[in-house]
């Protein structure tokens, strides 16, 4: 088996027992980085220098930090790199090469890894498709001619095409799950509050969340259990003890365990084999002794209007900071302040950005507030409460990751909201600021990868990787 084939797991024993070294691994994906992203395009930068640089340090001192030591990598555009540029794939931050670190980035350095370079993304993460790109459209690995779902496209499709062994995305409303059951790669959006999101570049401050994309389970719980963690530096990461080992009792297994299937999720509106997929899974966990119990989450419905609603509130008030003054790109085209910040703003901008800007602006206008974003609020209670509920009767809630697989690329750029649509099943966990992780459960009749979701209570992360695992074991291992 080549290096860019092995898990995380398989690298960190290997290196451990002196089977190859970090600048072998980092050379062979360096190697496939060249020869696969001139199709897939899943990064906007490549770090190959400083690679090269940090494997040879690592070899040279052989000191192991942590079982992520030596390791390459792969970060979204949008999480800050100290000395490399950050440029949420627009062009108002082409250029921008952020003074310091991300809390995670810090995380990873200290965990002795190696960072590969900087993954595409639909700019400022508002999109489902990567499309949105300022600079290129990453391409699925599976099926060149498909998406490879968003916002974290290029994170999952460079661990998919074996250009990363893992990568970190972010998650406003399903960017690392989506993405990740497109790819058939396994995706983790963690509580809102464990991984510190300081030096994310911020779309939705009370929605988004940095978590990994990696090969199988075993890695994803391996990399969480090193970026997680409480950080003074942000406001709202969880401050309170929780064990943090994620990879501890993963091997556990789903008896007794109680898991729920939201009808609303599995009726009209989702394609016939996701359908099957999921309910094929559940068939599977009822085969290792976990109990199938049917669920009504009705306030589900309203997630989506208030997602997009709440969402766009809060990109109008963080990206109203790109306004040619402070930092960022200055159009060159204006004779005072007001032509300032509208040509740079017109220019810096994509039409997505705009869309959701301008959605966010109305809704927080004079006259329109109560009757829009004070009802998202409201709406966004009743959807935590809703969860609430349903974990009375149950321990995880099995679901679809997306209505449909992957789709052809361009195929939704015209009807923006077709595509909004496609976030019925993973809005709803930002809202509630829950843990969800998207694997594969199954391929369509044409070889498309199908993702399954799993849902549970705030801090559950471990279960959910125990329960993931269990599956993805009876399955006989990753897709």
């Amino acid at each position: 088996m080549k290096l860019t084939e092995l898990t995380v797991k398989q690298l960190s024993q290997g290196l451990e027992k002196g089977e190859f070294s970090s600048l072998d691994i980092t050379k062979a994906y360096l190697d496939s980085i060249s020869k696969e992203d001139k199709t897939i395009d899943a990064y906007i930068s490549v770090t190959a220098e400083k690679a090269v640089s940090g494997a040879k340090a690592y070899d040279s001192g052989e000191v192991r930090t942590s079982k992520l030591s030596g390791i390459p990598c792969a970060i979204k555009d949008n999480i800050c790199t100290n000395g490399i540029k950050t440029t949420c794939a627009s062009k108002i931050l082409a250029d921008f090469i952020p003074c310091y670190d991300a809390s995670v980035t810090e995380k990873l350095k200290s965990a002795g890894t190696v960072l590969l370079g900087k993954t595409n993304m639909d700019e400022f993460a508002m999109g489902g498709t990567t499309e949105n790109s300022a600079f290129k459209i990453t391409r699925n690995p599976v099926d060149t001619s498909l998406v490879p779902g968003g916002s974290s496209g290029g994170s999952a499709a460079s661990v998919a095409a074996n250009e990363a062994p893992f990568s970190l995305g972010s998650d406003t409303g399903g960017s690392i799950r989506q993405p990740a059951a497109f790819c058939g790669v396994v995706g983790m959006k963690p509580t809102y509050g464990v991984v510190s999101r300081y030096g994310l570049v911020a779309f939705a401050s009370s929605l988004d969340q940095i978590g990994p994309l990696t090969k199988d389970v075993y890695d994803n719980a391996m990399v969480l259990s090193h970026i997680a963690g409480h950080d003074a530096k942000d406001a709202t990461s969880i401050s309170e003890k929780y064990d943090a080992d994620y990879t501890s009792g993963i091997e556990g297994g789903v008896k007794e365990l109680v898991i729920g299937l939201p009808s609303e999720f599995l009726a009209e509106g989702i394609d016939p084999e996701i359908k099957a997929a999921v309910l094929e899974a559940a068939k599977v966990y009822e085969a290792l002794g976990a109990k199938i119990t049917e669920l009504s989450m009705p306030a589900l419905k309203d997630a989506l209007p208030a997602y997009y609603v709440i969402s766009s509130a809060e990109a109008s008030s963080n990206l109203a900071r790109f306004d040619g003054v402070r930092y960022g790109a200055r159009s060159e085209n204006y004779s005072d302040m007001d032509e300032l910040y509208t040509n740079t703003r017109n220019e810096g901008f994509g039409a997505e950005v705009k869309r959701r800007i301008m959605l966010g602006t109305f809704a927080l206008s004079s006259g329109y507030y109560d009757a829009y974003y004070k009802k998202a609020l409201q709406a966004r209670s009743l959807i935590i409460d809703e969860y609430a509920k349903a974990f009375t009767k149950c321990d995880v809630i099995l679901s679809p990751v997306a209505p449909t697989a992957a789709y052809k690329i361009g195929s939704k750029t015209q009807d923006p909201v077709e595509m909004y649509l496609g976030d019925v099943y993973t809005v709803p966990v930002n809202i509630a600021g829950l843990p969800a992780l998207s694997l594969p459960c199954g391929k369509t009749s044409s070889g498309l990868p199908i993702g399954m979701q799993l849902i549970g209570k705030a801090l559950s992360e471990k279960l959910l990787y125990k329960t993931a695992f269990a599956f993805e074991s009876a399955k006989g291992g990753r897709a």
